[in-house]
Formats: C-alpha cells, structure tokens, sequence
C-alpha cells in the first residue's frame, strides 16, 4: 500500500524514543535482519552515493515501523503484507509497497537526502521480509471475514483484536477462541514468529551474503520477478503448515537458519542493492 503523505510525515515526526543502538542484538527480527543486510551491502558502496548507516535504517523500524501504524491508525494507510503465493500479481499490496518504497530509496540516495532514504530502506526492508515469512502466505482477511459484525469499522483497534460476530454470546466466544484460543488463527501466527526470532539471534549469518547469482538474475529479470520467485521457494518449504501440524521442531529450526532467513537477508540486502544501483546511475 502506497502510504499517504500524510501518512510519511507522521512518521517522521515521532518524538524521543528509547535509544536502539542495540536494537537487532537481542530481539527483534526485522532489526537483526536489516544489521546483517546492511553489514553485506557494504561491498557494493561507492563515494558518490552514500547510504544510511544501520542506526539510522533501526530508527524507523519497531515502534516507528510498519507495524505500529496498526496501533496509531488501523485500517488508515495501513500497509497490508499478507499474500498468496500461488495467485501473486503485479498489483498486490505488498508489491506496490515495494516498488514505491524503493522508488522512494533510489530518489531520496540520489539527492544525499538521509533521513528520508533510511526511512524508505527500513520500509522497503519490512516489505520485504514480510512477503517471505511462511506466517504471511496465508490470507488472513479471508479467515476472520465471517468472525467479525457485519459493518465493523476497520480503523477501530479493537476489531483487530475482538472477533466480535453476528449472533450470540456464544458465537462471541467461539469466534475468539477460533482467532486466540490453541491452535487459533493469530496465536499460531505469533508463536511461528516467536520460534523464527529465537531461531535467528544466536546467528551471524556470515553465509547470507549476495551471490553472484543473485545479482546476475536481478540483472535478468529485475528485483520483483525475483522476489515472487523467492517467494515461491519459500513456500515449497511448507513451513508454516508443518507447524501447524507438529509445532516448533528441529526440522524447521534447521530450515529457518539454513534457508528461510539467508534468503530473506539476501532479499533485503538485494532490495537496497538495486535501489542503491538505481541511484548511481542517476548520478551519472
């Protein structure tokens, strides 16, 4: 979702939040994952065109992120990064979030502007790693669709989080413990993503670095038709549904450190290479 001006200068305008230098270290995948990708773009920068320090990049994630526009504002320029693999098009949410985020990133490099270009590069990198996470292949929009009232208001929060329904008390609880109770809907999808983040910190992941491929199939067939072949091959893994089916197991920690988070790293850092490459060329 392409987000409003609006939208942009709210996030610009947080005011002091804790300092998060170490943000990444410890928790937060999405903060781990941008230190390591913006640790392997640095082989490919030049002196011409400068690109925002990994501290700047971590300062519009987490509380200043994607995420926290469904807490100030939901169902108001909220970006949507749920697919489904087998039907994805050009004109999915997620992808023109893509595209204009590293639109955005290639123009804000190419005119030295760094805090607009750490805000795209943080943007763009949550896109990205989003539409590679098993948890997301799913949509969620078509599961709960019968669980909420009929002309329930999106913005409101709390149809976020109460699956209210149609009908009776009983139904109220049914539907919830469809959506929070074991096994429901969004506690598996929080609980995959709390085993992918235990998963991820122990690891430098020094094997995640752009391969000579990569670059060579971005070249050929350009960053989004290689993403949605990612995307692809992430979902041939049946992550999510196996865990759905046996819980967190070794199996699939092994996956996520060997093959999930490698080539979601090598996604971002291939993101923010192409945009970076963009740039370069317009200061020709």
């Amino acid at each position: 979702m392409v987000l409003s001006h609006k939208a942009k200068r709210n996030m610009y305008a947080f005011g002091p939040l804790p300092r998060q230098k170490r943000s990444g270290r410890v928790i937060g995948t999405h903060q781990k994952i941008d230190r390591v990708a913006r640790r392997h773009l640095d082989k490919y920068l030049e002196e011409r065109v400068a690109f925002p320090m990994v501290s700047k990049i971590l300062h519009y994630e987490g509380s200043r992120g994607p995420d926290s526009i469904k807490m100030r504002s939901p169902g108001k320029d909220e970006p949507w990064h749920f697919i489904t693999p087998s039907a994805i098009s050009a004109d999915e949410p997620l992808f023109i979030s893509i595209r204009d985020h590293s639109v955005n990133l290639t123009k804000a490099l190419s005119v030295h502007d760094e805090e607009r270009a750490a805000f795209e590069a943080a943007w763009l990198a949550h896109a990205v790693v989003d539409g590679l996470t098993p948890a997301h292949h799913e949509p969620l929009d078509e599961q709960v669709k019968d669980m909420r009232a009929s002309g329930h208001r999106k913005e409101q929060f709390r149809s976020r989080i109460i699956m209210s329904g149609d009908g009776s008390g009983k139904k109220f609880v049914q539907n919830n413990w469809r959506y929070w109770g074991a096994k429901g809907i969004m506690t598996t999808h929080t609980l995959f993503e709390a085993g992918v983040a235990t998963t991820a910190k122990p690891l430098k992941f020094t094997g995640a670095i752009l391969k000579r491929r990569d670059i060579a199939r971005l070249d050929e067939i350009g960053f989004e038709a290689y993403y949605a072949e990612m995307i692809h091959d992430i979902d041939a893994l049946q992550m999510y549904q196996q865990f759905k089916a046996d819980g967190w197991t070794r199996t699939l920690a092994r996956q996520t450190s060997q093959k999930l988070l490698p080539m979601v790293i090598r996604a971002v850092t291939l993101a923010w290479y192409d945009a970076y490459m963009k740039a370069l060329e317009e200061k020709k």
